[in-house]
């Protein structure tokens, strides 16, 4: 089974640091189990910005208005919400490391 299927089916507990300022996001992409990841930055005003690196957030497919979304959830400490946005496009969440 790939590394995408053994995710989907059984997700990792994912813990994130409390009042985090940044948090990265390792993701396993559907096609041929490639892995990217995600960045959460908090700015010096306490907001959260939202980068793939070098990859356009798009590529996730993610659904809605994927970008707002993950940098309101975020700042609301609200990492569920984050995880299961980007679970909602074609890759999944696959570890999260914070400080």
């Amino acid at each position: 089974m790939s590394k995408y299927r053994e995710l989907k089916f059984k997700p990792p507990v994912l813990n994130v640091n409390e009042n985090a300022r940044e948090v990265i996001i390792t993701t396993v992409s559907c096609m041929c189990d490639n892995i990217h990841t995600i960045k959460l930055k908090k700015s010096e005003n306490g907001d959260f910005s939202v980068s793939g690196g070098r990859s356009s957030l798009s590529n996730w497919q993610m659904k809605g208005d994927y970008i707002t979304d993950l940098k309101w959830a975020a700042d609301d400490q609200n990492w569920s919400e984050v995880f299961r946005i980007i679970n909602s496009g074609t890759e999944v969440v696959a570890s999260v490391r914070s400080r």
